[in-house]
């Protein structure tokens, strides 16, 4: 009896080391079908906003360019961004605990190509959560800020949520799928306040030297710079980039880890 002997030298490494729109669609209609990460991630912000920001005493009160309305709105903008890029990045726990992690790995995708599809899956989520509280925020017509500033606080925000889907993906690898979310709400409840997203925090006291090592600290400052104008800190953009290569280099060391086991 014969035995065939194959030859993986031959095997055909496939474009973008796999990544393809047809993966992509799944992955983000996989998320949509999610209702409980829906609600949190979308409608909370919104519910948030429509409590603290929409009233008539800070509808009333300025605040840069704009109001202290469009203040708190840029921070549940920001606040939601980060919620859902987090989430988008955090299913990973769930897809290593149903077994589809292991699957994929037996195909020709690469690591990178993973990465980035999770990535891109982050930054769409983060994209529908800023989108529905600036929506919310414009037809509840309390919120005042010049038009150029609902535009650059709202990318500045989606753009700068991409540290967090890395974040996710991080925690995902790192945390059992039954306990991510669990741990993850709270603690991005605590971030927010430590970085200043829920409050303003003085930059020359001890709590403002802390706030100002925290991940969301830049996004945080960086996403409500265009009400305010002037140019941005250096130190905002630094704390975003250091996060974020802090947080990509976890999730590619998870990311090997997991792999070592296949």
């Amino acid at each position: 009896m014969s035995t065939q002997t194959i030859d993986t030298s031959a095997r055909r490494v496939p474009p973008l080391g796999g990544f393809n729109p047809t993966m992509l669609g799944i992955e983000l209609r996989r998320m949509l079908r999610n209702r409980r990460t829906v609600i949190f991630t979308l409608i909370m912000p919104v519910l948030l906003y429509l409590i603290i920001g929409a009233n008539d005493n800070y509808s009333g009160d300025r605040e840069g360019s704009g109001n202290v309305s469009a203040y708190i709105l840029i921070s549940m903008a920001a606040y939601g961004a980060v919620l859902a890029a987090t989430s988008g990045g955090a299913m990973v726990a769930n897809e290593r605990a149903l077994g589809w992690s292991r699957q994929l790995r037996l195909t020709p995708l690469s690591p990178i190509a993973y990465i980035v599809t999770k990535a891109i899956v982050a930054l769409a989520f983060g994209g529908l959560s800023v989108a529905a509280v600036n929506v919310v925020g414009k037809l509840n017509g309390k919120a005042e800020m010049p038009t150029h500033v609902w535009v650059e606080a709202a990318l500045i925000a989606w753009l700068g949520s991409i540290v967090f889907g890395a974040f996710g993906l991080f925690m995902g690898y790192l945390l059992p799928s039954e306990n991510v979310m669990q741990v993850l709400g709270p603690l991005l409840a605590g971030l927010a306040a430590l970085g200043g997203l829920w409050f303003q925090i003085r930059p020359d006291t001890v709590l403002g030297h802390i706030s100002a090592l925290t991940p969301i600290y830049g996004l945080a400052q960086l996403a409500r710079w265009p009400l305010y104008g002037g140019a941005p800190h250096l130190g905002w953009i630094l704390n975003l980039v250091f996060w974020l290569t802090v947080f990509v280099a976890g999730a590619a060391w998870r990311l090997s880890k997991d792999t070592a086991r296949v």
